[in-house]
């Protein structure tokens, strides 16, 4: 007697079977439904073979599930991606595994889907005309949240303000390259501008939304130049000695992260703004109490600094396996 093979939803099924709208609404629910951030394990990392491998477990009502994570620095010089991985969902109550997803795409699906959830928190109680955003970065998580920005913002979303224009600051223009380019620039003006040219400071001023996805260990600019009621997203690293933005701006701004302990561990924006007497641990605000309203929505400036939970991962995998299988 045999088995039945065991599903796996490939990358093109992850992301085209749950858009980032959707998956903006279903880390919403979740959180109006009682999931607590801070129950999730921890991500642990072992050292494996030439990289590290990165594991991250969570189980939430009938499902659970496991991502494993590769990161490999080594691979680019292969022509590899730097982080490979798949995902496990699992039935919670006796652990049987369901089916597996392409683990780098549901990153890439449920990191935007927070930031934009955060941003949409602050944003529904900000009248106003067409939004000016800015993404720093190019890379995939750039890409993600270019996307998500141009459909949970608008009309049919609680935030009916479009992104009126869309900026994206790169180190370097002309060594962003098909399909990369396509993927960020989008058909509502802007366009990719040199980081640190007068043309980005120019787009950073005037941003109502700032996204910052890139592997910077340093700020990647001078804080000042921003609005004070300008929303920012930091998700570029989940490593305590990394950040992408100033301290400063988190001095000034209203912090809020996923989970307190967990941002104290691995939001490196975070650990040092606190470590330079900027900010207090106190200060931290959790995002499921300015979701659910158990948090007032903040006025002037405010930071969401994310570095992706697990229970992110599976609320979105749990989705798209059901999304697969209903339509089979």
């Amino acid at each position: 007697m045999t088995s039945a093979a065991l599903p796996h939803h490939d990358a093109d099924r992850v992301l085209g079977s749950v858009g980032p709208r959707r998956a903006t609404d279903l880390l919403r629910e979740a959180l109006l439904a009682g999931l607590d951030p801070a129950a999730a394990p921890p991500r642990t990392s072992t050292a494996l073979g030439s990289g590290e491998l990165l594991t991250m477990p969570a189980a939430v009502g009938d499902r659970a599930g496991v991502k494993l994570a590769f990161v490999v620095p080594g691979n680019a010089a292969l022509g590899l991606p730097r982080i490979t991985g798949v995902y496990v969902l699992l039935d919670a109550s006796t652990l049987v595994p369901l089916a597996t997803l392409d683990g780098p795409s549901l990153t890439r699906s449920r990191t935007p889907a927070t930031s934009l959830l955060a941003v949409q928190s602050v944003l529904a109680g900000r009248p106003g005309g067409p939004l000016r955003a800015v993404v720093v970065g190019s890379g995939v998580q750039a890409q993600g949240h270019a996307a998500a920005l141009m459909a949970s913002l608008g009309p049919g979303t609680p935030v009916d303000r479009p992104v009126g224009r869309l900026d994206v600051l790169v180190r370097d223009p002309t060594r962003v390259r098909e399909p990369a380019r396509s993927a960020l620039v989008c058909d509502v003006g802007g366009g990719l501008q040199a980081l640190g040219s007068p043309d980005a400071r120019d787009a950073l001023a005037a941003a109502d939304v700032v996204v910052c996805a890139t592997s910077a260990g340093e700020p990647l600019f001078d804080s000042r130049v921003l609005r004070d009621d300008v929303v920012v997203a930091a998700v570029g690293s989940h490593e305590p000695d990394r950040r992408e933005l100033d301290a400063a701006l988190l001095a000034r701004a209203t912090v809020v992260v996923e989970d307190p302990v967990t941002a104290l561990r691995e939001a490196g924006d975070v650990v040092m703004a606190i470590a330079e007497g900027a900010l207090g641990e106190g200060d931290l605000l959790p995002l499921a109490d300015l979701v659910t309203g158990r948090a007032p929505v903040p006025s002037g400036a405010v930071v969401f600094k994310g570095t992706g939970m697990a229970w992110q991962d599976l609320v979105v995998a749990s989705a798209v396996h059901d999304a697969v299988t209903s339509s089979r």
